[in-house]
């Protein structure tokens, strides 16, 4: 029996997270953006809020036997402990993912030169993402550095060691 896999993205923002999490759920036929809509909807400040929102949703997707995908910057023990258990309140399968940029010259480039997908999101600029909180992970992550590495080459690191 084929089981439903989360997916669990992590890492600062212009680390590339976000190019191979699209990539991963075309190949995958995986699917997953709430918090900004929850700020155009609802006119609020969006903390927590949107982890709840999508932990709710990626729940129902996995118990429809739906793989899916967690594509935020995770960046605390809480926040990936709660994915983890969303996946296996279903029995669903987990797999960490944490995305890296270790060239600060070339991350600070694409902070600055990198354009939002999303309508309204205003990004984050180089200054904020040097002093966002950002924990070590403890658990097992398959790690990316996509640093000197094209797009190409960091996803086929990347489906290499999920083996996909």
């Amino acid at each position: 029996m084929n089981y439903p896999i989360l997916y669990i993205f992590s890492g600062l923002p212009a680390s590339g997270k976000s190019t191979l999490a699209k990539l991963l759920a075309a190949k995958a036929g995986a699917t997953d953006t709430v918090e900004q809509g929850l700020r155009d909807l609802c006119n609020f400040k969006v903390e927590g809020e949107g982890y709840r929102l999508s932990y709710r949703i990626i729940r129902d997707n996995l118990e429809l036997g739906i793989s899916c995908i967690s594509d935020s910057c995770n960046p605390i023990e809480l926040t990936r402990r709660e994915w983890q258990e969303v996946a296996e309140s279903v029995g669903a399968k987990f797999i960490n993912i944490e995305i890296s940029c270790s060239d600060s010259s070339e991350h600070e480039q694409r902070v600055i030169t990198r354009r939002s997908e999303v309508t309204n999101l205003k990004l984050p600029d180089w200054k904020q993402v040097q002093n966002r909180h950002y924990e070590a992970w403890k658990a097992d992550v398959i790690k990316i550095d996509t640093a000197g590495k094209s797009i190409a080459m960091a996803f086929a690191e990347l489906t290499e060691k999920l083996g996909v």
